[in-house]
């Protein structure tokens, strides 16, 4: 009873707080924070069972990054190895070893604990990260997977950190057992990895096939579940092996049910992860240490923004990914805190200085929404080195943009969008330019002779050296909102007759974009609906004009006319009756067939059955409208069309031709006869 009375409490108090915060537009997760610090043990003290609500916590961790890793796949993983083993090391190393020199001379620390504080500071939270790009849809952005990449190598020191610890602490163990052990435990991550791959899709398939829902969910959670305490047995987190989880059975067909059935669990206990987090904050020790501990928050964000810019630059990605890469992962993880308590056990962490790094750690938990809310405008306003840019493009590419171009069409981002113009405007014989931000495509790309260059689209330098001032047409398809507004309007005032075509996610974006200069704005939303009706419709046998007349109508006033289309009480197919009267139908002309070598016009079918040849397929060609001087052989398939009984009348027509007898009847005798 006291468990269902704190639930009951936990998400009363929680919604009030949220729905409150959220009418001044701050964001839920600050709402579950702070809920938490007013239930918890240093607030109003209603939670008696904190430790019950950590384990709820704990399964909302595991099942928010079980569905990113669902949203995931092997090929996403290995194409972030750059992002893992590159910036991710890169960070860590930098963090552990600025922080530990800090500690070691301004707050005169052994060289034992200042890297242990160096452990505690190179984490950050990736259950609070992963949800508010998620929620920003920049999941897959650069800044998003730069961000995702670090996560997940700050998810893999998780082992070294913890055997380290009695190291550090002076209670024995040596390195080479540091070593083993770690050999050992990704030793049977990687054979669980191989087991699972294997074994689960033959599970996930005879699940499916009792048609039994509820044994697909209880699959699902224990797949998830068993396969983050297996990995938490071998020393990683818990949300590094649901995370693995995910992505083996993103693998399968069964991936996006299985994103539908976890969802609603996950909402509800990720808010249990945010408040157990909140109950940690010790109130009246913050206020006692307010200035001491805001000099900890400030120089906590500084040095990890800093740190984590700086690594992703050294890998290649562009400044502005790179300063927003920092400041997304510039609080303390949730990890840290179960490090910490083992730290204070072991000597590492002394009380007040435990309490002081609680306090600051759940302060730059509360700050980072408004810090990623507010990192987008501060770095679209700041200089972008160009001289940066230009060296990097030169050495990704063993080029600069040299040659000078007019008339031509940039493309912003060469994802599939990007290419198929790409592919287009090339068969057309327009030149083109392209702006990448991923330095692995543009090396491949560029082997293959597009025209193709490394850059950030927002740097008014790099779009003089496209040619923005004298281009014809601008393309941009990010998924960037903030870097497509930017590039926009950019772009606009460099040249006012400048055609601009932007891609977007959303049609709530297209106001603003064409208020910032775009000419055009196709939103993803609408163009699927208008893909799906036309092809319903064209199923429905609606005429093709009248179809592109909807089609027209509707991108006409920016998509206004399907946000307020009214549609009639009469189906188009109602109106156009004779519709359901028609039909089509094949013919094979075979190799004993009398119709071989005629041609159309002597076949006089049309005049003799009403039926008419509309195509003939030749092997793999297809002749649409052949003429009437078309000789027919044997193999070639007829496509008649016509009302039924004409169909009916053509096909006893040409079973007369084929078989060389006179009447209906005589046709009729020979099939029995075969």
């Amino acid at each position: 009873m006291e468990f269902l009375k704190s639930l009951i409490i936990i998400f009363g108090i929680s919604a009030i707080v949220v729905y409150a915060l959220g009418r001044i537009k701050v964001p839920s997760l600050v709402g579950f924070l702070i809920a938490g610090v007013l239930l918890g043990p240093y607030g109003l003290q209603l939670i008696k069972d904190v430790h019950a609500m950590e384990l709820l916590a704990e399964i909302g961790v595991i099942l928010l990054m079980f569905t990113i890793g669902l949203e995931f796949s092997m090929k996403d993983l290995m194409s972030l190895r750059t992002q893992v083993f590159g910036a991710g090391l890169i960070q860590v190393v930098l963090t552990v070893a600025v922080v530990a020199a800090l500690s070691l001379f301004l707050l005169d620390q052994g060289i034992n604990a200042a890297l242990f504080d160096g452990f505690l500071i190179a984490l950050s939270s990736t259950a609070i990260v992963i949800k508010l790009l998620m929620q920003k849809g920049d999941i897959s952005s650069p800044e998003g997977r730069a961000s995702v990449g670090i996560l997940i190598f700050q998810d893999l020191c998780v082992v070294p950190f913890v055997l380290l610890v009695p190291i550090l602490a002076g209670g024995g163990g040596k390195l080479t057992t540091v070593l083993i052990t770690m050999l050992k435990s990704f030793a049977l991550l990687l054979t669980i990895l191989a087991a699972v791959k294997w074994v689960v899709p033959y599970v996930l398939h005879e699940v499916v096939k009792t048609r039994n829902r509820e044994l697909f969910i209880i699959t699902i959670i224990v797949l998830c579940i068993g396969t983050a305490f297996i990995t938490s047995q071998l020393g990683l987190s818990l949300a590094l092996g649901a995370f693995l989880a995910g992505i083996i059975i993103s693998e399968s067909e069964y991936a996006s049910q299985a994103i539908a059935d976890v969802m609603p669990f996950k909402e509800s206990f990720i808010g249990l992860f945010f408040i157990s987090v909140g109950m940690l904050m010790n109130t009246k020790f913050f206020l006692n240490n307010f200035i001491t501990i805001s000099i900890i928050v400030l120089t906590i964000i500084l040095i990890k923004q800093l740190i984590v810019t700086c690594a992703c630059l050294l890998i290649g990605t562009a400044p502005r990914p790179s300063m927003l890469a920092g400041f997304y992962l510039c609080q303390i993880g949730e990890f840290s805190f179960v490090l910490a308590v083992a730290g204070r056990k072991a000597g590492l962490l002394e009380d007040a200085t435990y309490q002081a790094f609680l306090a600051a750690s759940v302060i730059t938990m509360l700050l980072t929404p408004f810090i990623m809310s507010f990192a987008t405008k501060f770095v679209n306003f700041l200089p972008v080195n160009a001289r940066f840019l230009m060296s990097r493009m030169a050495k990704e590419n063993g080029e600069d943009i040299t040659e000078e171009k007019s008339n031509h069409v940039i493309i912003v981002g060469f994802g599939i969008n990007g290419r198929n113009l790409a592919k287009v405007l090339s068969l057309s014989g327009i030149q083109y330019q392209i702006l990448e931000m991923n330095p692995h495509t543009v090396k491949i790309m560029k082997k293959k002779g597009e025209p193709i260059y490394y850059g950030d689209a927002t740097s008014i330098e790099l779009l003089h050296k496209m040619g923005v001032d004298r281009a014809r047409i601008l393309v941009v398809t990010i998924s960037d909102p903030a870097a497509t507004r930017r590039i926009v309007q950019t772009a606009r005032k460099e040249n006012s007759m400048l055609r601009i075509i932007v891609r977007t996610r959303f049609v709530a974006e297209t106001e603003d974009l064409l208020q910032l200069g775009a000419n055009e704005v196709i939103p993803e939303e609408f163009e699927t609906s208008i893909e799906i009706f036309s092809r319903v419709l064209h199923h429905c046998h609606i005429p093709r004009n009248v179809i592109l007349d909807y089609i027209q109508k509707i991108r006409e006033d920016n998509y206004c006319a399907l946000r307020t289309v009214e549609i009639s009480t009469k189906a188009l197919s109602e109106k156009l009756e004779f519709l359901k009267s028609i039909e089509t139908e094949s013919y094979l002309i075979t190799d004993n067939s009398n119709i071989k070598g005629q041609t159309i016009k002597s076949l006089d079918l049309r005049a003799k059955t009403g039926a008419t040849i509309i195509a003939v397929q030749r092997g793999e060609t297809i002749y649409q409208n052949p003429s009437t001087d078309y000789s027919l052989q044997s193999g070639d398939v007829l496509l008649l069309i016509g009302k039924r009984s004409d169909i009916q009348n053509a096909i006893n027509y040409l079973d007369m031709l084929e078989y060389g007898l006179d009447n209906q009847d005589e046709v009729n005798a020979k099939c029995l006869l075969i």
